[in-house]
């Protein structure tokens, strides 16, 4: 791909790359593609992701599909500026979790010549803009955004529809808790079933 060699070739002069979707739709899988591309450059990687993600490993970053690199969690967006001084290239996966200082750290990594590769939920169960994720895809060079397939017509999802009661924002799950949902899903009340469509 032009794009990504390009992106390569030119890491040196710092970029942040955002790579969004729901869950479902290959988000972590990218970053490890990518991630794994620039250590066969010979380039000095770092990985980060938050502290509170243990889904599958306490350490690594794990796709869906199971794959995985080593990572280092962090309790906090700034301990990522001290940790990353010698990289060449920073993933930071699930970057919805961390605070509003990531933006911040993104920015200063970039404007320090590193390429930043990030990757996290742009929306909310209930299809809200997810934490920092709109102010880290306003200030990065390049922006991709996966889908997912609509468990329920097979056309293209964007929503994680929550499919347990639970009220608050952040709920770790995997499909016991989630679905992807393309636009003509149930609404995102799920409590009023007087509220429900169809695919």
């Amino acid at each position: 791909m032009f794009q990504e060699e390009h992106n390569i070739l030119t890491q040196q002069q710092g970029r942040i790359e955002v790579i969004c979707g729901s869950m479902f739709s290959g988000k972590t899988e990218e970053l490890i593609r990518r991630l794994k591309r620039a250590r066969i450059a010979r380039q000095r990687i770092e990985i980060y992701k938050p502290a509170i993600d243990t889904r599958y490993s306490d350490n690594d970053v794990v796709s869906h599909d199971a794959n995985s690199i080593p990572s280092t969690p962090v309790e906090s967006a700034r301990s990522i500026l001290l940790m990353a001084s010698d990289a060449q290239v920073v993933g930071i996966d699930e970057a919805q979790f961390f605070d509003d200082a990531i933006v911040e750290v993104c920015n200063e990594l970039a404007n320090s010549g590193k390429r930043v590769i990030v990757a996290g939920l742009d929306m909310d169960f209930k299809g809200i803009p997810f934490g920092p994720m709109p102010q880290l895809m306003a200030i990065a060079e390049d922006v991709t955004k996966v889908h997912a397939i609509c468990v329920k017509c097979g056309n293209l999802a964007h929503v994680s529809h929550r499919i347990v009661k639970a009220e608050q924002r952040v709920l770790l799950g995997e499909q016991h808790e989630y679905e992807p949902l393309c636009r003509h899903r149930p609404v995102f009340n799920y409590f009023s079933k007087a509220s429900m469509r169809t695919c």
